[in-house]
């Protein structure tokens, strides 16, 4: 904890938050409260490379008489802030539309899952039908004219080669190749899914029956948020320890000073304490940057150990729901709660554990962008590709340790097990079970991307036509030509709304995950005997021709 103590001991923020004056006062607070803004007298001479060396020498100081104003903001921040401000409210309602429309899309999944997969894998095979015809006509119509690749040769024209039969040949051969995985999967996966629909159906079952999960994302957002806060004021604190020498000058006066002995300059009334630069000279000063490495270990650390927290919190609660016998009887009253207390009281060795092994691998990836930017000028075809390789090779490793992190907290969640033997065994599980893991993961990425396109899109066009003015507000409480720029509240509604979006849906996939962990678990642990019976829906024991002996 040395870093952050140093840091809130002799750090002061406002060195980079407020602007000073010539004479070391604060713009915007104290006595200049009513004076946020700061004018340079000539600012050419900020300008000169000399005197940027000497401003960066002399605590980033311009060499020219600067004073306090209350002058008004630049036109375009002054544009920002008329045109957000009216606006706010009904950026606001928006968002509250995409949040409504997403609760909707996520509940009514039951019914329309089914209906939404079919008509895209009919879609697509209407799709490659045509394709496949088009291509063919295409292709016979250059055959008859005799137009042949060999005639053209090489151009860089690319629209010529669109011209001649063999481009054709091979689209139709991509395209029918094409056509026959996806019938060959339909026949062959057909089954596989009919279970990753009725898994999703009993999802969006399992959301009904707890609808405070989908809020629960709120919370993991706030401890993000103070993640983020304590990181930004602890590394802020100790790059603003200020240098300050004793200086007989009366002009140099301000909030800079700090005590020290008078007793010294008896025979000097006007000795001053001003500030020169940021100091360099302590020991702490020397190890800034090892203790601003050491703060964004821990707060990499701290982000995946949160987000961490999150997932087991939700896989522990529609854990709950699955095995639940009686449905909705035996679910546990609030299950949100529940599943969050007991991941604090028994799991917090084992998310730390998994989000450190996480955080080293980000630490790596940060290490290897830091070297490839410092020696990017030297480097040679040779350095670029293989710094290249290595680069690609630890994203799909931070992606491998998210999906097993994922995985394991699901695991951790249901029996309770540490870090490493619920990886073990959530791998095997999955690895037993790739072909459905595949389908119900392709499935579910289809359906939540068009969820997203439609709340995104919608909220996205509601929010055009209101801006721009084809709408009325009720009551004429808002007019478009208060606006000067009507795009910025656009693109504001459409960011929230992806936002929101991207909450709820990131609900809906965990739930997803866990009940198909489970439903891999109930599978082979019980078989449906009166000692062991299933825990599965009854749609998903239709489909596999499973049922449970009635006991006598």
């Amino acid at each position: 904890m040395t870093s952050p103590f140093c840091s809130w001991l002799y750090g002061d923020p406002r060195h980079v938050l407020y602007p000073r004056n010539s004479t070391g006062w604060f713009c915007g607070v104290g006595p200049n409260k009513d004076k946020p803004n700061l004018f340079y007298f000539d600012i050419l001479k900020c300008a000169t490379s000399v005197n940027v060396m000497a401003s960066a020498l002399n605590g980033l100081q311009c060499p020219t008489t600067q004073v306090e104003t209350n002058g008004t903001p630049s036109p375009l921040l002054h544009s920002f802030l008329t045109d957000t401000a009216p606006s706010f409210l009904l950026r606001f309602v928006g968002l509250v539309i995409a949040m409504l429309v997403s609760m909707l899309f996520l509940l009514l999944l039951r019914f329309t899952a089914p209906v939404m997969v079919w008509l895209l894998i009919i879609g697509l095979l209407a799709a490659g039908a045509y394709g496949i015809w088009h291509c063919y006509w295409e292709y016979d119509q250059y055959r008859l004219q005799g137009a042949k690749i060999s005639d053209v040769g090489f151009t860089t024209n690319v629209k010529i080669y669109l011209q001649v039969q063999e481009t054709w040949l091979a689209f139709l051969i991509i395209v029918s190749l094409g056509e026959a995985v996806i019938l060959l999967t339909l026949i062959f996966l057909r089954t596989r899914i009919l279970i990753a629909i009725a898994l999703i159906q009993e999802s969006s079952k399992a959301i009904g029956h707890m609808m405070s999960a989908l809020f629960f994302p709120l919370f993991t957002f706030v401890l993000l948020l103070i993640c983020v806060a304590y990181w930004s004021a602890t590394a802020l604190y100790p790059s603003t320890c200020p240098f300050l020498r004793v200086q007989t000058s009366r002009y140099f006066s301000g909030n800079l000073w700090i005590s020290f002995n008078s007793s010294k300059y008896q025979d000097c009334a006007s000795a001053r304490c001003i500030f020169i630069t940021y100091n360099e000279e302590g020991l702490f000063q020397r190890n800034l940057f090892n203790l601003q490495i050491y703060n964004a270990i821990a707060f990499l650390w701290c982000v995946n150990f949160v987000i961490a927290l999150g997932q087991c919190t939700l896989a522990g609660a529609f854990a709950s729901y699955y095995w639940a016998f009686n449905k909705p009887g035996d679910i546990p009253m609030f299950p949100v709660t529940g599943s969050f207390m007991r991941s604090l009281r028994y799991h917090v060795g084992s998310l730390a554990f998994g989000a450190l092994i996480l955080t080293l691998v980000q630490i790596v990836r940060i290490l290897l962008e830091y070297i490839d930017h410092k020696t990017r000028s030297a480097q040679n075809a040779c350095a670029r590709f293989i710094l290249c390789c290595m680069k690609c090779c630890l994203w799909c490793l931070e992606k491998f340790i998210k999906f097993l992190n994922r995985n394991a907290y699901i695991m951790i969640a249901i029996y309770g097990k540490n870090f490493c033997v619920s990886a073990k065994n959530a791998f095997k599980l999955l690895m037993r079970n790739i072909i459905r893991v595949v389908v119900l993961d392709k499935v579910t990425d289809v359906l939540l991307f068009f969820g997203k396109l439609l709340v995104v899109g919608g909220v996205g066009v509601l929010a055009f036509f209101f801006f721009s003015g084809r709408i009325q507000a009720p009551g004429n409480s808002f007019s478009s030509q208060n606006l000067n720029y009507y795009w910025m509240p656009i693109i504001t509604v459409v960011f929230g709304s992806y936002l929101v979006a991207q909450g709820f849906f990131s609900v809906y996939s965990m739930c997803v995950d866990t009940l198909f962990l489970c439903f891999l678990e109930d599978l082979e642990r019980n078989d449906g005997s009166i000692q062991k019976p299933y825990y599965m829906s009854k749609n998903l024991m239709k489909i596999l021709n499973k049922s449970n002996k009635a006991a006598k």
